[in-house]
This record gives structure tokens, C-alpha cells and sequence, in this order.
């Protein structure tokens, strides 16, 4: 899939805590138990970005709207994965 298509690829909760890790974010302490995840990346001169990541094989595109919570975009997800 390129990033020009417009479209986010089917990922699942695996490739996107990979991407998100490589970011800056960490596992959240104290949170994410059961069938979510949470990943939490404190910046000094802007506030923490909290991300919940449902536990699932194939996360549906809609839910993809965590690449908005963690501040990425389409691009930048895609070149990342």
C-alpha cells in the first residue's frame, strides 16, 4: 500500500504499539489492563499524549483515529509500519 492511496492499511494492535514505541511512547503505568493497551509519551514542552489501543488481530480503520490521539499522520504511520 502506498501513502498516497488515501486509505490506512488493516494493522493489527501488535504493528501499531511497534510504531508507536518507536515514537517516544511508553507502556502507561497503572493502565491498559484487560482488553486495551495504554501507551503514554510525555513531552517537556507540550503535554503527555495518552493512547488506548484495543488488544486485536485486525484493528478496523476507523479506529485507526489513535494515529490523531499520538499526533501522527496517515504518511507518517504508513513509512513507519
Amino acid at each position: 500500500m502506498t501513502a498516497s492511496s488515501g486509505r490506512l492499511p488493516l494493522v493489527s494492535s501488535k504493528e501499531i504499539i511497534r510504531v508507536l514505541k518507536r515514537c517516544g511512547f511508553d507502556y502507561a503505568p497503572k493502565r491498559g489492563k484487560g482488553s486495551h493497551i495504554a501507551l503514554i509519551k510525555s513531552d517537556k514542552e507540550k503535554e503527555s499524549r495518552l493512547v488506548i489501543i484495543p488488544k486485536k488481530k485486525v484493528i478496523p480503520r476507523g479506529t485507526l483515529s489513535i494515529l490523531d490521539q499520538a499526533g501522527l499522520s496517515k504518511t507518517d504511520f504508513i513509512y513507519l509500519l
